[in-house]
């Protein structure tokens, strides 16, 4: 497995990123109750797996449920051989920004509760969960994130943004070492910020590189609202082949092809998704002319590409 710099955080990362949510809540297509998720265990094991097969980068967040809390068992021993990354908790309550007086009690608070479930005394890269822009433009929370660095309590800060403008302000502030934002080969809005990011040497994390599982074989029999979604992931099978023999293959290796992604966080809850992520890892990229080829099917109306609505609408079950 690959390592590439975080940006200029002095952090080396695989390029494949373990991303935690599934293992300690459930998320994801199928995935309802506690009952169709792996045990305790059987989570400890694929995380060791995936670490002594060359997966240093570990993601989670105070709100994914146990997923700290056994990451935390899992890694005890094993510390300096990782980078943690893990999220604050949301500062909002009712909808509305906690206000500047109750904010650095909270991020002090929910950094501590993060280090007693990690079993560890310093977080790697210590993100912003959902970072809007009245976050983003937040003096406090900003201050508290650097305070806490310049403490080492974390290396690194970060946040995790949804929107452009927010990946685009995120870079501006300069407050922010490491992003995390959503990309892939349906919605490739945030490839208009990688090379600002590169220049400011902010390290890029992609997300949703399967959009959360449809650019696989589960991108099929999709709820009628999804038809046109269904057609467009299809047309993709056009660029699979010897070299992309799957479209997972393909979708990841798209997001690895950019100068300036470090890493790509991969959803795993299965050994067989952890072995697939690692295959498709093997340090080959796009030839400028399949890149070319992948741009230009980026899906007509990335705004419709909405998995939270999508999600509550049901159209996701």
């Amino acid at each position: 497995m690959k390592k590439k710099p975080l940006g200029s955080t002095g952090i080396e990362v695989s390029e494949i990123a373990f991303g935690g949510v599934e293992i300690g809540m459930p998320y994801g297509i199928g995935v309802q109750s506690k009952a169709d998720m792996l045990s305790e265990a059987d989570a400890i094991y694929l995380l060791h797996e995936a670490q002594e097969k060359g997966i240093n980068f570990f993601d989670t967040a105070r709100l994914y449920g146990e997923s700290e809390t056994i990451m935390g068992k899992a890694f005890q021993g094993r510390r300096s051989d990782i980078v943690l990354a893990t999220k604050c908790s949301h500062f909002r309550k009712d909808g509305k920004l906690l206000p500047n007086d109750a904010l650095r009690n909270f991020i002090e608070n929910s950094v501590q509760e993060s280090l007693k479930a990690l079993r560890t005394d310093y977080i790697d890269v210590f993100m912003l969960h959902q970072a809007d822009v009245e976050i983003l433009e937040n003096p406090v929370i900003a201050e508290v994130f650097a305070e806490l660095k310049e403490k080492d309590v974390i290396r690194a800060t970060g946040g995790s943004t949804y929107a452009t403008d927010e990946t685009s302000l995120a870079i501006d502030t300069g407050n922010w070492d490491v992003i995390q934002l959503p990309f892939n080969l349906m919605d490739q809005r945030h490839s208009a910020f990688f090379d600002k990011a590169r220049a400011n040497g902010v390290g890029m994390v992609i997300r949703s590189v399967l959009l959360k599982g449809l650019l696989s074989d589960r991108g099929k029999n999709l709820h009628p609202a999804l038809v046109d979604v269904e057609k467009h992931i299809q047309s993709y099978h056009a660029l699979t082949g010897a070299e992309f023999p799957d479209l997972p293959t393909l979708a990841t290796q798209f997001a690895l092809s950019f100068d300036g992604v470090s890493s790509v966080l991969v959803g795993i809850d299965k050994l067989e998704y952890l072995y697939k992520a690692l295959a498709t890892a093997n340090g080959q990229y796009m030839t400028t002319k399949m890149l070319g080829n992948a741009k230009s099917l980026e899906y007509p109306d990335p705004a419709f590409l909405n998995l939270p609505h999508w999600d509550r609408m049901g159209w996701l079950k």
